[in-house]
């Protein structure tokens, strides 16, 4: 079996990765472009030469994402086919995590929910809140959008200083909530001065910690404790504070896989093996 190719094209920023013999990840790539083609075919081109592989290598390319649809045409001749990508996101986030039934937590410029049970995968529901919404307060509150500037701001900030927690609020523990649980996101800055580093890492744990509750609560009459986060959110340094957090507080488990970042296009290129049985 040849190489297969797994691309995910978001609105700018584009990922590839190999699969070899079925099982094997060959060294996925990122790349950001002006716009979706520029991304896709550079992210492609790079991905060829920083891996010294001819087109005759490659069996099969696979694509999906929001910019997927610019591609009305094989890739450089290659057979090409589109893969949904909440299918994307269950096969990949299984795949990576070794686990059988779980909740994909794929943390974009939004949030949307994926149900994997064995083979059966099917997208839930999600929210409106991700990369987009950090980006976009960012920008009002702190003048950048660049989400480098803003984890290295928040690296410096003090989440205490903005977050209202229940031992902020009584000094009697409340059943069910334990003393360091938020109460109110944003809710202690009416009482603090606090810095822009500090603003940052409120941003940011506003964003984690509301795509945590809302894939927890997903899943309150179904049973699964698992969830699977996918995705450029799922690298913020805050994940290791947040989620954790969230573990005990809801007796839940996160994962953040190897390859969090490329589940999507991993899944893309597992999607091939799938679409073979089919046929």
């Amino acid at each position: 079996m040849g190489l297969v190719i797994g691309i995910d094209v978001g609105g700018s920023t584009t990922k590839v990765v190999g699969i070899e013999d079925r099982t094997h990840i060959k060294s996925p790539i990122s790349i950001t472009g002006s716009d979706p083609v520029s991304s896709l075919f550079g992210a492609f081109g790079k991905y060829l030469h920083d891996n010294d592989i001819p087109l005759s290598k490659i069996e099969h390319v696979m694509i999906t994402g929001v910019g997927a649809s610019e591609v009305k045409s094989p890739i450089y001749g290659l057979p090409t086919t589109h893969v949904d990508e909440f299918q994307a996101d269950g096969m990949g986030a299984r795949f990576d995590s070794g686990l059988d039934r779980l909740v994909v937590v794929s943390m974009g410029t939004g949030t949307t929910l994926v149900r994997v049970e064995g083979d059966n995968i099917s997208h839930i529901g999600g929210i409106s809140m991700g990369g987009g919404t950090l980006q976009g307060l960012s920008h009002l509150l702190l003048q950048t959008s660049h989400v480098g500037e803003v984890v290295e701001m928040a690296s410096h900030g003090d989440i205490s200083h903005i977050n209202l927690q229940i031992k902020d609020i009584t000094k009697g523990e409340i059943e069910g909530l334990p003393m360091y649980a938020t109460a109110s996101l944003f809710g202690k800055v009416l009482n603090n001065n606090v810095s822009p580093n500090d603003i940052a890492k409120g941003i940011i744990c506003m964003v984690l910690e509301t795509i945590g509750s809302c894939a927890v609560l997903s899943q309150v009459n179904e049973g699964i404790k698992d969830f699977v986060l996918i995705g450029n959110l799922s690298q913020l340094p805050e994940c290791q504070l947040i989620f954790p957090m969230m573990e005990s507080l809801y007796g839940v488990r996160f994962h953040i896989p190897q390859h969090a970042r490329y589940c999507t296009a991993i899944g893309t290129a597992l999607s091939y093996n799938q679409s073979i049985h089919h046929r």
